[in-house]
């Protein structure tokens, strides 16, 4: 029987893959698109005219403006899709170590997002390393009461096969044994401070958390190998309701209208810089690649929306809140993918949670190669977290996007941080962003037959536990299932 139902599916594959010829159009895409491209000059007036686009400030609500606005003008059909959350902002932040109390001196910091609205803590710093659970295991006696001292990344000399986790979950994990603060070491040399939440949930957390340079991050765990050291960390931030928009464009398919391809990519930004790389090449690739749609009048079976979500630095609250009005229109079934560009550059292949694509991939990638020679075919599959397709993967929904690029500019080691301004983006970079996920997007949108369909609950269970996902689920208490 396996061997019957393997012949079947591959069998299926191919068939699928022999009716799409996509390559004239393809050709078409790659033309209109690396003559016509508007992303980079977009990117570059909305970073000069709003700044950082921060979910329900006034930056935020000019960025939506902004997008709805520029959609409209490329004759899309387009909407807000209004949502209110719980939001957060920082104020005001002070950070002291010594080793006493009455000797500490200032560091240079950043507040981690969902901090409390108000915090003065003072406390004696302890050493949690990589801030995992097995780090506990010899001192967790020891950590309540006091500041955990966490390196962002992994550090080296850690055992082989080390994982790591999002910086909320090492917080959460901190919280549990009974710290009252968390200092975490960013990873990146020359002072450069990350923000970032330290929620699982998208809400405030009980103890202040804050992020300090990679050079003093270092030398205070070297003088915790010799004396005590204490710290304090106080400050304000705001939290409270918000309201903030998605922004869709929508393309109503023409043989199969209730099926649908959604295209996403975060708008919002940390408020520390213009959010350039995180999230401006993503959407503002998105918003290009509805304008090609529009200007070639592409001919597609199954409905597109092209989403710009807001919120995702806080908690993917936007894309959270598009699920959640799916799931009470009882429209979830209705889609058939979800990719989702984020920090995405130039990229050389397509990536998906579901390898089953692979063939189906391929072939179409062998045609992209044919219109685009940046283009290389590379596959990758696997599964993750922390983005706007995070929602749909546990609802079940196949999600995916681009693979293989490179950030330009060495511009990696500034996403969350000051220095992720425009001067970082390569104009080449986004335009092969926008040709291959439009090349992608239309694929997806006509071929005969997708042949991964969303996952039952048992079968999203073994998948997420086979892709190492039900122990940063569970932290983040998204875990659904019975152990």
């Amino acid at each position: 029987m396996k061997k019957i139902f393997l012949l079947a599916f591959v069998c299926s594959c191919l068939t699928a893959t022999a009716q799409d010829n996509f390559g004239p159009i393809f050709k078409q895409i790659n033309t209109e698109i690396q003559s016509n491209s508007n992303a980079y000059t977009t990117l570059k007036d909305a970073s000069a005219t709003i700044g950082h686009r921060l979910t329900g400030s006034l930056n935020g609500a000019k960025a939506e403006e902004y997008a709805y606005n520029l959609l409209k003008s490329y004759g899309c059909e387009v909407k807000y899709q209004p949502f209110e959350v719980e939001s957060w902002n920082r104020k005001t932040i002070d950070v002291k170590v010594g080793s006493s109390v009455n000797t500490m001196e200032t560091v240079r910091a950043v507040t981690l997002a969902h901090s409390p609205v108000e915090a003065n803590v003072t406390a004696e710093i302890i050493d949690v390393g990589n801030g995992l659970e097995s780090d506990y295991k010899a001192i967790q006696a020891q950590v309540k009461g006091k500041i955990a001292l966490i390196y962002l990344g992994v550090l080296s000399g850690s055992p082989e096969g080390t994982i790591t986790l999002h910086r909320s979950e090492k917080t959460a994990i901190a919280t549990k044994y009974g710290a009252v603060g968390v200092i975490i070491i960013n990873t990146v040399k020359n002072g450069v401070l990350l923000t970032g939440t330290a929620s699982v949930t998208g809400k405030l957390i009980p103890i202040p958390a804050v992020c300090i340079g990679l050079e003093n991050g270092m030398a205070l765990k070297e003088k915790l190998k010799t004396t005590q050291q204490f710290s304090t960390l106080s400050m304000t931030n705001f939290s409270g309701l918000i309201k903030a928009r998605n922004v869709i464009a929508t393309f109503k398919g023409t043989e199969l209208p209730k099926e649908k391809i959604v295209i996403g990519g975060h708008l919002d930004s940390w408020d520390l810089a213009t959010g350039a790389i995180d999230n401006g090449i993503g959407s503002f690739a998105v918003i290009d690649m509805a304008r090609a749609f529009k200007k070639l009048n592409l001919k597609h079976s199954r409905t597109i929306e092209f989403v710009l979500f807001m919120g995702e630095e806080q908690g993917l609250l936007g894309s959270r809140a598009y699920v959640a009005q799916a799931k009470q229109k009882k429209s979830m079934d209705k889609i058939d993918f979800m990719l989702n560009y984020d920090m995405t550059n130039d990229p050389k292949g397509f990536s998906t949670s579901r390898e089953e694509m692979e063939p189906l991939f391929t072939s179409w990638g062998a045609d992209i190669t044919k219109a685009d020679a940046n283009f290389t075919n590379l596959f990758l599959a696997g599964a993750s977290l922390h983005s706007d397709h995070q929602p749909f993967l546990l609802e079940g929904v196949p999600t995916g996007g681009g693979a293989g690029g490179k950030l330009p500019n060495n511009s990696g080691p500034y996403y969350h941080s000051d220095g992720d301004v425009f001067k970082l983006v390569d104009e080449q970079g986004l335009k092969n962003t926008v040709k291959n996920g439009t090349m992608l997007a239309f694929a997806l949108a006509n071929t005969k037959t997708i042949p991964v369909k969303k996952q039952t609950e048992g079968k999203l269970e073994a998948f997420l536990i086979n892709q190492r996902l039900k122990e940063p689920l569970k932290i983040a208490g998204e875990w659904r299932w019975k152990d």
